[in-house]
């Protein structure tokens, strides 16, 4: 076994794997601000105009729903993609 860092310990992989995880997130907050805004416009077409309060419930439910469910599975490709799932085993 060798000592050379690994993964996340090594700064230039780490560099590379957050950086993919920062543009998976980018590109899922633009996801998530097209689905919050269909959803705003389909329920004003169903419901008539909103109030305030029901736009921010409804960018919170959606984006906030969107964007958590992406950094969950973000964090878990990260893991999985840097060794530290393997490193368990090495303990």
């Amino acid at each position: 076994m060798s000592d050379a860092p690994h993964g996340l310990e090594d700064p230039e992989y780490a560099a590379f794997a957050w950086a993919r995880y920062r543009r998976l997130l980018g590109w899922m907050a633009l996801a998530a601000a097209v689905v919050v805004a269909i959803a705003i416009w389909l329920l004003d077409l169903w419901y008539g105009p909103l109030s305030w309060v029901a736009i921010l419930a409804a960018i919170g439910g959606f984006g906030g729903t969107i964007m958590m469910a992406a950094a969950l599975m973000g964090l878990v490709f990260l893991s999985s993609g840097t060794g530290h799932d393997e490193d368990v085993d090495n303990f």
